[in-house]
């Protein structure tokens, strides 16, 4: 139906009357050109309580749903009437349509079948599944289930829409107890034997399609090759990756793991690969043919939900904070996906991405300030707790990816990442950068990493570099991210550059939280950043406190992404309470840390020396706990001895009250919901003695030897 409004009949009816408003506007509140201004303005800066009127709703609910990115629904001048109208026409009668869509979407949410003996001609429904999930992805709507059946797909993900809120959201689930796979490789057969059990295989490059990966080099900021060159192609053989030569002859000498080298030229790819003892053709053997297995191309595809699938096989781009981050599965500057109980495992790089967009300064900006630069254009495209971030990411299996298990820079903020088991991350070390972790986040603000299990990460386990405020670090398991035959060297700088940690805070300002986690690789923690508190940890490793640290990097207002100044780093304004520190530990570094230091009630156990500003302290030099962490079928334990005196001395239950505020920031030590910190359960979840705590992640009822079940778990941390 045309719409007959003149401009005055909108400006009677009204929406809105201006953003100085603070509750949801009446539809008669509407002010013409309050109008044309706000409709000039890119969506993500619409005040929120503009965007929640009850006329207005539903039209921003579904704009974002056909118009996700950051920008103006059409550009208009607040003068130009005329335009007004025709763009107040246009989006009247979409809105109409999409508020009948979105209705008629939730009360009628359909589940959508995919099946291998499926056709993506039929209707999609149990009888008569699609045989794509692309196919499956491009029908669904809002509220719609995408179920999965039984069996390897070998695609790529693109969904190109998603929800709008943790209600209306579009999920893909593989189906109950079957075996889903979605593969970014492809099966490759006619392989021909050559010399000393090399193979040969001459593929034509339309094999790849528009993407090649054995013609994709591997680079970007902060990317260091060692001298020689990386593809993002890969060969597997019955499910493993062979390991990439650096030139041809190499296949013809003796190597530790099974080699593969290819050329591409004008018309074919040819791939030569070692396979010994074995016909090639008699087994599966697969080669990267994809950059991702799920990942949207647009950004602000929201409210995504990946649920019990193996995701596999992707030639993953090295992705620093300054581009965009593509990951074998990745949520592309977006808001509210939930990416749980999946297996995702050999990316190239990255396995999943909660990262930034890309723009024409990707790769072009590997400094501090460039990266400051790089923030202050991240606001302006809709960087705020509104649209980015939110995302669950929990109980996945993350393991041979050779940059990060989880990477994300800005895209991580107000995030839960919990329940993960993460593993084999850049154990091969065939090239370097700065990169490289089990969880690597630049602005977790807000965030909470707890109860993941992070082991044979080189170099971290867990990195958070910038901007961790208001991020806690809880009930994490860490162990074999380091080096037991590291020279520990009394000038620490000779080990820092490429020494291996469980732990690295870089350059942050605090208030962030740290707490019941154990560090249990010979190098626990690199403290290059202030405003931390440390309470109710295990470091068995060695600790680093670097100070007088030149960068300056930004803090926020509270619970906010919105930038509230820049600072360096003097170093100091830590606190570390009733935590245990065995061996190699020196605190004595933080007795020249030049902000101040609190420490209290904590543990020095087998040589490990304390700081000068300790105030309650028991230091038993001699006394070694035999610390171990081994595996059994049903879980890893850890073993330990302990000495009943240790819960003789009086501690402090530790609290927000306690704790005073981050100096830099001027900001308290809380949730992130705003509320206080309150440290009354321990590791496993269990009450604690709130009047005398015991020291360390849990209490030690006994001081016999002990073996105590620490992964997995199902405690919940409060």
């Amino acid at each position: 139906m045309k719409n007959t409004k003149q401009p005055n009949e909108l400006r009677q009816n009204g929406l809105f009357r201006g953003a100085q408003h603070n509750k949801p506007l009446a539809v008669a509140e509407l002010d013409f050109l309050d109008l044309a201004a706000i409709a000039s303005e890119p969506l993500h800066q619409v005040p929120a309580s503009i965007k929640a009127a009850p006329a207005l709703n539903w039209m921003f609910r579904c704009a974002m749903i056909v118009n996700p990115l950051p920008g103006p629904f059409k550009p208009v001048m607040a003068d130009d009437k005329k335009g007004l109208v025709n763009w107040m026409n246009k989006q009247i009668k979409f809105s109409a349509m999409a508020m009948a869509l979105v209705a008629g979407t939730s009360a009628h949410a359909a589940e959508i079948h995919v099946a291998k003996t499926g056709n993506d001609s039929r209707k999609g429904s149990a009888a008569q599944p699609f045989l794509t999930i692309q196919k499956a992805a491009d029908m669904a709507q809002l509220g719609d289930i995408i179920t999965v059946h039984e069996g390897a797909y070998r695609e790529r993900v693109n969904p190109p829409r998603g929800g709008v809120s943790d209600e209306q959201r579009i999920i893909y689930q593989a189906a109950h107890s079957e075996s889903v796979t979605i593969k970014g490789s492809e099966v490759v057969k006619g392989w021909e034997q050559g010399q000393d059990e090399v193979w040969k295989v001459v593929l034509p490059n339309a094999f790849f399609g528009g993407f090649n990966p054995f013609d994709d080099l591997i680079r970007g900021d902060w990317f260091r090759n060692k001298g020689r060159n990386h593809h993002t192609g890969a060969v597997y053989l019955n499910g493993h990756w062979l390991t990439e030569a650096a030139k041809l002859e190499e296949l013809f000498q003796p190597a530790d793991s099974a080699l593969w080298l290819a050329k591409v030229d004008e018309k074919n790819t040819t791939i030569w690969a070692q396979f010994k003892g074995i016909d090639p053709n008699s087994e599966l053997v697969e080669v990267n043919a994809r950059q991702s297995v799920f990942y949207p191309s647009a950004p602000g595809i929201n409210y995504i939900t990946v649920r019990g699938f193996t995701l596999e096989h992707a030639a993953t781009p090295w992705a620093p904070p300054t581009a965009e981050q593509i990951g074998l599965i990745g949520t592309h500057w977006s808001k509210g996906w939930i990416i749980e109980d999946n297996v995702i495992r050999y990316s190239a790089c990255v396995g999943l991405t909660l990262g930034k967009y890309g723009d024409e300064f990707d790769n072009k900006s590997a400094t501090a300030d460039a990266y400051n630069r790089t923030i202050e254009r991240a606001l302006k495209n809709g960087w705020s707790k509104e649209n980015i971030g939110s995302h669950l990411v929990r109980n996945n299996h993350i393991s041979h990816c050779e940059q990060a298990g989880i990477v994300g820079s800005l895209g991580a903020c107000f995030s839960t990442i919990e329940g993960n088991e993460i593993h084999d991350i850049h154990v091969r070390g065939l090239f370097s950068g700065a990169e490289l972790a089990g969880i690597k986040f630049h602005a977790p603000i807000d965030t909470l990493i707890r109860n993941n299990h992070i082991y044979r990460c080189w170099k971290r386990g867990i990195w958070l570099d910038w901007m961790s405020q208001g991020t806690r670090i809880s009930g994490n398991l860490l162990h074999d991210n380091a080096d037991e035959h590291i020279e520990w060297s009394k000038n620490w700088n000779a080990i820092a550059t490429n020494g291996h940690q469980d732990l690295f805070m870089e350059v942050n300002h605090g208030p962030f939280m740290v707490d019941h986690n154990l560090f249990l690789s010979a190098y626990s923690l690199n403290d290059r950043s202030q405003g931390g508190v440390y309470a109710h940890n295990i470091f068995a490793g060695a600790v680093r406190f670097a100070a007088n640290e030149r960068r300056k990097t930004p803090y926020h207002k509270a619970h906010s992404t919105e930038i509230a100044g820049l600072h360096d780093h003097p170093g100091g304004d830590d606190r570390f309470y009733n935590n245990w520190f065995v061996k190699r530990v020196d605190l004595s570094a933080y007795d020249r840390a030049k902000l101040p230091i609190f420490m209290d009630g904590n543990l020095y156990l087998n040589g490990a020396k304390p700081s000068k500003f300790e105030t309650k302290v028991v230091v038993q030099s001699t006394f070694d706990p035999q610390l171990k962490i081994k595996e059994h079928a049903d879980g890893w334990y850890l073993e330990l001895s302990c000495d009943s005196s240790w819960s003789k001395l009086q501690r402090r239950l530790v609290m927000t009250e306690m704790l005073g505020k981050a100096k830099i920031p001027g900001l308290p030590f809380e949730n992130a919901n705003g509320t206080p910190y309150r440290l009354d359960t321990d590791y496993f979840g269990n009450k604690r003695n709130a009047q005398n705590p015991y020291p360390g992640p849990f209490k030690i009822t006994s001081p016999a030897s002990q073996r105590i079940k620490v992964w997995p778990i199902k405690g919940k941390l409060k």
